[in-house]
C-alpha cells in the first residue's frame, strides 16, 4: 500500500510541476494571444488519457 502512495505522490508532483511550468510560462508573455490553442488543447488531451490509461494498467495489474 506504500508503494501506491508514492507513486500516487511522485505522480501528482510530476503533473503539478509541468503545471506550474506552464504557469509561469504563461506569464513572461509580454502579449498573450486571446485564441484558443489547439495545440495546447490536444497535448493536454493527451496527457490525460496517458494517465487515464496507466492508472487503468495499474489497477487491472
Amino acid at each position: 500500500m506504500s508503494s501506491l502512495r508514492a507513486a500516487t505522490m511522485f505522480l501528482v508532483a510530476f503533473f503539478l510541476s509541468i503545471l506550474m511550468e506552464i504557469a509561469h510560462g504563461q506569464m513572461t508573455k509580454n502579449a498573450p494571444s486571446r485564441w484558443i490553442d489547439g495545440k495546447a488543447i490536444d497535448q493536454g488531451i493527451a496527457y490525460f488519457l496517458m494517465l487515464l490509461a496507466l492508472l487503468v494498467t495499474f489497477l487491472v495489474h
